[in-house]
């Protein structure tokens, strides 16, 4: 039953956010025109950028959006085409509003500060839009993904600055670390098998993602598996590595610094099993130095680029501009099948003793060094590391972390950890001090996700999400629950997004295995706005269920519903052919858009790979209110091969294919074995 939250911020009763001053106040030509208004808060760090839009094209709101890092009050300028958050904005009605959340770096002593400061700046763009547009309270509307979905739901829940909120690909109190720890050791042991576990659930693949693995390996696709890790996403595996794990390890270091002897030693811990896998794959290596290049530094350059939801954490890297990577040469090094993953190169002897640097990669006696948390001092290390100085490849603190979930099992109601607890419901393998993950969220973001706002909300999920897991989002939808009860409905709707990952990036990692979410996001924002201003409700929530960490949907999209089209493509009727050379193939497709979420827009096809789906489709076979299509096509394959067809289709709301920012789209593939 919903209860009135208390305890609510009021910028307007902070002293700290009463003397706000412009500094920029100018009119801009571009993709879009707006005026641009640049200031911050006296006395303190606070700092915001403001975007008009002309007065015959304002509507009475504002969109402000929350990076997964704060700092940076611009990280919006210079994004183009449909990743351009100002151009959406301006062009649907909207002013942007972007802050540096109070500009103060992660891990400070208050981390209410950000949504106290975000608060502040919103009530004080609505005070200059009212000079621009006459007397008016616009409405607003918070959002942001990963970290920025921790941000955008602690700003709503805290005060009731903003009408309604679109965090997406969100997290829980305790998915930090947790989330790329159980990845890392999945990936740790599942390095050799990976190509055999997606064959298994590519079309017309065995479907047994552990055929073929052996005890070990099979208990770790096992346990990744019941976290959580959906199982469509091993096929970024290329191009996922351990996310944003490396600017965590330190949290871990400072928190809780005897795990890692106690993993080494202590019955119970991974480490402490002579004939297990961490033992095997730990890596102490003695080598000597014998050439170090430190690369000529032309500067500090601009990390504005860093603002979407899978790179914004490498804002915390000391990225410094230059020229090359630096490297120290070794006179020897590890075996081609040593683990080199999160290495440390841990300088014995010389000047430089008992410092340490982050191993990028090798490349033949070559060691590139990572680019670290203090850069300048890494250079420094550098300076001082002679040839003749020893040093030792080390992996162990990062193997060590790798199971770091087991030992830091939370309450009852994650139910992901319910494989390391025992019928009595206590955790089964040693448990640190405390539990880190919600100390980590808090510093992040100001409080910890409760469910209880004022407003309304949508939230856009990812399927294939590797980081932020896709049972996240309806654990934070059943705390939405627990505040509003059945009335859930009148404030909450949950989208998920089939093939997509983590990233918000216009254009996948993959784009013959995924598809972006970023239209759907933007969409909410469009649905929010109708939701709040007129009271047009929104499309239904997604209809899924969790089954052991894994989150199902229905394959009809009248059952799912949500507003992402659905394909079922099959090739001569089946979803896997064996065909001759110069044999005509036949494929078939439906498509259908779920109820109210609008026309399809376009089909295109990959039939050999081709990333940039070079044979478009003309949609003729179409139902008359532009929600299915039925699509057929022949093609024949002049090579022998095993291919894997790919249909990519989009939908928009009102049947536009020319809006850039509301694309929907999805996809489906089929395998088609061509022999000679």
């Amino acid at each position: 039953m919903k209860q009135e939250k208390t305890n609510i911020y009021d910028p307007k009763k902070d002293p700290e956010f009463q003397k706000p001053y412009i500094d920029i106040d100018e009119w801009r030509e571009g993709e879009v025109c707006y005026r641009y208004i640049h200031g911050g808060f006296e006395g303190t760090q606070t700092r915001f950028s403001l975007y008009f839009p002309k007065q015959q094209d304002y509507k009475g709101r504002f969109f402000q959006f929350m990076s997964p890092v704060q700092g940076h009050e611009d990280a919006s300028q210079g994004r183009r085409g449909a990743e351009n958050r100002i151009a959406f904005a301006i062009k649907n009605g909207a002013y942007f509003v972007e802050s540096n959340m109070g500009g103060v770096p992660i891990g400070y002593k208050d981390s209410t500060i950000i949504y106290r400061a975000s608060a502040a700046v919103a009530e004080y763009s609505r005070e200059i839009a009212a000079k621009l547009y006459g007397e008016h309270r616009p409405y607003g509307y918070i959002y942001g993904g990963s970290g920025g979905g921790y941000k955008t739901i602690s700003c709503f829940e805290n005060t009731n600055t903003w009408d309604g909120a679109v965090p997406y690909v969100i997290g829980t109190p305790v998915s930090i670390p947790y989330s790329f720890t159980v990845r890392a050791h999945a990936m740790r042991l599942l390095r050799n098998k990976i190509p055999q576990i997606l064959d298994a659930l590519e079309p017309g693949g065995s479907g047994d993602i552990y055929a073929g693995l052996n005890d070990e390996e099979r208990a770790a696709l096992e346990e990744i598996t019941k976290f959580g890790f959906p199982l469509y996403a091993w096929f970024a595996y290329d191009s996922m590595g351990a996310g944003a794990l490396p600017v965590l390890i330190p949290a871990i270091d400072v928190a809780d610094p005897g795990y890692y002897k106690d993993f080494w030693e202590v019955p119970g811990y991974l480490g402490a099993d002579p004939n297990g896998s961490a033992v095997r794959d730990r890596l102490q290596f003695k080598t000597c130095v014998t050439d170090v290049n430190i690369p000529y530094v032309k500067g500090v350059s601009s990390d504005g680029d860093f603002t979407g939801v899978d790179d914004a954490w490498q804002r915390i890297l000391g990225n410094v501009g230059l020229s090359s990577k630096p490297w120290i040469q070794l006179k020897d090094v590890p075996g081609e099948d040593a683990y080199l993953d999160g290495t440390k190169i841990i300088v014995q002897s010389g000047e430089a003793a008992g410092q340490r640097l982050s191993l990028e990669r090798l490349e033949g006696n070559t060691a590139i060094i990572s680019v670290g948390y203090d850069f300048e001092n890494t250079l420094k290390i550098l300076g001082q590391i002679r040839p003749g100085d020893i040093v030792m490849l080390d992996n162990s603190d990062y193997i060590a972390v790798q199971t770091y979930h087991r030992h830091q099992v939370p309450d009852a109601e994650f139910k992901v950890w319910d494989q390391f607890r025992d019928e009595n419901g206590k955790p089964i393998y040693p448990q640190r001090p405390f539990l880190l993950g919600p100390s980590i969220v808090r510093g992040g973001c100001g409080s910890l996700q409760s469910g209880r706002y004022n407003g309304k909300m949508i939230v856009v999920a990812a399927l294939a999400d590797e980081s932020a897991l896709p049972w996240m989002a309806d654990w934070y939808r059943s705390k939405v629950k627990e505040y509003f009860g059945e009335k859930e409905s009148d404030y909450f709707r949950l989208w998920y997004i089939e093939h997509a990952l983590h990233g918000d990036s216009a254009k996948p990692v993959n784009e013959l295995y995924f598809v972006e979410y970023l239209g759907a996001v933007h969409q909410a924002l469009l649905d929010l706005s109708d939701w709040v201003e007129r009271g047009i409700a929104p499309p239904d929530s997604t209809v899924y269920s969790v089954v052991d960490g894994q989150v199902i949907v229905p394959s009809k999209a009248d059952e799912r519903k949500g507003i992402q089209p659905v394909v079922d493509l099959k090739v001569n009727g089946s979803k896997c052919v064996k065909v001759k050379v110069g044999q005509p193939v036949h494929f078939r497709a439906e498509i259908e858009v779920p109820a109210n979420a609008g026309k399809l827009t376009g089909a295109e096809w990959s039939f050999e790979g081709e990333a940039d789906y070079p044979v478009k489709e003309t949609l003729t076979n179409v139902s008359s209110d532009g929600s299915f299509a039925l699509i057929e096509r022949e093609y024949t394959f002049s090579s022998p091969g095993t291919y894997f067809p790919v249909l990519r289709v989009r939908a928009n709301r009102h049947g536009d294919p020319e809006d850039i920012f509301t694309q929907v789209r999805n996809l489906c593939r089929v395998r088609v074995i061509v022999e000679q």
